[in-house]
């Protein structure tokens, strides 16, 4: 496998949560920040390895191959987040990018250790669970904070954008994992949300409260 196109299983398999049907080329390449032409290009080489199921016009998934590689890339890529975080101080905004370069060591030993030097963590340090080593995950009950109606109060166990622009807007916000949040008003004509944080009242955007997670 190479490297590119262990990100593309990853992708998928991120991707066809939301659409289980499957997904588009343009998802895809969206997501992936390609060339839908290149995308089809890939999809066809992982389809000739029996690695997802293509149907052109119909989009694609993955198959037990397929998931199977990319929950073991999500591993790695979990782990090496959380190494970063606790052993080397690194911020949440600042992990997945290294994890992305990591997560392609093949050394199954190494991960073994990895996992039990630091105690066979369940979740990464953006709240996302961790497969084991036979690709088992266990499911979080989650919602967005989007989803939350005036009065109801969720504790921040993930979030669903980790780029590092974000991430730092949370930091801003003095919004971490273990934050409890209230929903206080609804903005109907940008359903924009004035919420409660230790104390105090702010207004998350839209695009904001759709990538946080939390717990009720």
């Amino acid at each position: 496998m190479t490297f590119s196109e262990e990100n593309y299983l990853k992708s998928i398999y991120s991707l066809q949560k939301e659409s289980p049907k499957g997904v588009s080329t343009n998802d895809l390449a969206q997501y992936l920040e390609s060339k839908p032409a290149s995308v089809t290009e890939m999809i066809k080489k992982l389809n000739d390895k029996d690695l997802v199921v293509y149907q052109p016009y119909q989009g694609v998934l993955l198959n037990k191959n397929g998931e199977a590689i990319a929950l073991k890339v999500i591993r790695k890529h979990r782990l090496w987040e959380t190494f970063l975080a606790q052993k080397l101080d690194f911020s949440w905004d600042e992990i997945h990018d290294v994890a992305e370069q990591l997560e392609h060591i093949k050394s199954d030993k190494l991960i073994h250790e990895l996992d039990r030097f630091l105690g066979y963590p369940k979740h990464d340090p953006h709240g996302d669970p961790i497969p084991d080593e036979q690709g088992n995950i266990t499911k979080v009950e989650k919602k967005r904070v989007s989803q939350l109606v005036v009065g109801e109060i969720g504790t921040c166990v993930g979030v669903n954008d980790t780029s590092s622009s974000f991430l730092q807007f949370l930091d801003q916000q003095n919004i971490k994992l273990g934050t409890v949040i209230e929903v206080l008003h609804l903005q109907e004509f940008d359903k924009s949300m004035t919420v409660k944080i230790d104390k105090r009242e702010l207004i998350l955007s839209q695009i904001a409260t759709e990538n946080i997670y939390v717990q009720i």
